[in-house]
């Protein structure tokens, strides 16, 4: 693969500009103003005066002026439809790990504002990753599991959390300019909750402008369905930034990850981008359609103080993860600072045709201890020569991410804009 020859800008333009830049996260604005917040610890919103709890069984609205504590599994049923007006605060409780779960025919409607977004988070003074559970969003899309149907229980109402149908284009609601914080409580003996979880959610949701920041398992959990998501903003999960599988079919674009060496989990099955068309291959129907990601515009980063020095001491791994009979696209797109950039899973033969499954187009690989491998393999030789071959216009680098990112998320810094890729604080309310 070429050297890249100078620094290309990597996030976001500015209005100036005449024209969007060409990989990672885009935009004539800065998106990430005013609706994100990437120090969600240091914020006061208030104590509660209004108890969530139970079902929700007719349509219901939840009022800005209104503070209110989700208390244990809170299900939405009976078709109804949750709507939640901008700039309201729902705070998931410590003690029953309050969990918000939208159940197959039902909708939530949260639909913020970018300078009023809607906010989940922790009710704990000093909160942590995992404090609560998160929001869980089933639908009638399809998935690859036998019969269409799957189950998400945890420790939920496994006659509550059926998911999956033949509705390509059914419809679970909106959730734009909503921040998710501190939520992927442990389910002792079985598994984590995640941030957001997708199951079988049809194209007819909306799914824009959300950031899951301190996530306690996954920060995005897709399973199945037909969907678009963009502008998703995953900051410091403990697990998987974005994990696809079931056979999802999806068009991704113009998102952010961000990782740490010292939170980020660097335990078997934790990376920025997960893209499986299952869990256990006995329960999946082939004759449906595995897993398809469409990604571009992402920006995936290791927040690092040292990169080199935290691969070396095995804190970072891969990027991205391919597994066996899942197809990534992915194009126009950074990956700064990982051990390797992708790797794909053992059991995939390296060949014309699954190579044609893997794309790799336009992309930006910055400080990564290599490029894109075989799972247990450290000869990547055929591996570069097909991505590295000049159709690609793929690009290598090892410009330090200060360079390149400029201090995006210093925490001494009280906010940030972007100036020709370059950021530098300014005066916002951050």
């Amino acid at each position: 693969m070429k050297k890249i020859t100078q620094l290309i800008c990597v996030l976001l333009t500015v209005t100036s500009m005449s024209a969007q830049q060409e990989k990672g996260i885009m935009g004539y604005t800065n998106w990430l103003n005013n609706w994100t917040e990437f120090k969600p610890n240091k914020v006061d919103y208030g104590e509660a005066n209004q108890i969530l709890a139970g079902n929700i069984s007719v349509n219901t609205k939840l009022l800005k002026r209104n503070i209110y504590v989700l208390q244990g599994n809170v299900y939405v049923t009976n078709n109804a439809v949750l709507t939640i007006e901008p700039g309201t605060v729902i705070i998931g409780d410590f003690e029953t790990k309050g969990t918000l779960v939208v159940t197959k025919g039902a909708q939530l409607v949260a639909d913020g504002l970018e300078t009023d977004p809607i906010v989940f988070t922790s009710n704990r003074s000093m909160k942590k990753a995992g404090d609560w559970g998160g929001i869980v969003i089933l639908g009638d899309a399809p998935i690859n599991k036998f019969g269409n149907v799957g189950s998400y229980n945890l420790d939920l109402d496994p006659t509550m959390t059926t998911y999956g149908g033949d509705n390509v284009a059914s419809n679970s609601g909106v959730l734009r300019f909503v921040r998710i914080e501190f939520a992927g409580k442990k389910v002792k003996g079985l598994d984590t909750f995640n941030g957001l979880t997708l199951a079988a959610v049809g194209n007819k949701t909306v799914l824009e402008n959300i950031m899951v920041s301190y996530a306690g398992g996954d920060s995005f959990g897709i399973l199945g369905g037909d969907l678009n998501a963009t502008k998703f903003v995953s900051y410091k999960s403990v697990n998987d930034d974005f994990k696809f599988s079931q056979g999802v079919q999806c068009r991704f674009f113009n998102s952010l990850a961000v990782r740490s060496s010292y939170f980020s989990s660097t335990k078997d099955g934790s990376r920025c981008m997960e893209v499986k068309s299952y869990e256990k291959k006995s329960e999946t129907d082939f004759t449906k359609k595995q897993t398809l990601v469409v990604a571009s515009n992402i920006t995936m980063v290791n927040d690092s103080e040292n990169i080199k020095a935290d691969i070396q001491a095995g804190l970072v791994k891969e990027a991205v993860y391919v597994a066996e009979n899942a197809s990534l696209e992915m194009k126009r797109s950074v990956i700064s600072g990982f051990n390797p950039a992708v790797l794909l899973d053992s059991k995939t033969e390296i060949n014309d045709a699954n190579l044609k499954k893997i794309k790799f187009e336009e992309m930006y690989f910055n400080l990564c201890n290599g490029n894109i491998f075989t799972e247990y393999n450290s000869n990547n030789e055929d591996l570069e020569s097909w991505y590295g071959n000049s159709v690609f216009f793929n690009v290598m680098s090892q410009s330090d991410n200060k360079e390149t990112f400029i201090d995006m998320f210093n925490p001494k810094k009280p906010d940030f804009r972007l100036q020709l890729g370059k950021i530098t604080a300014s005066s916002g309310n951050r």
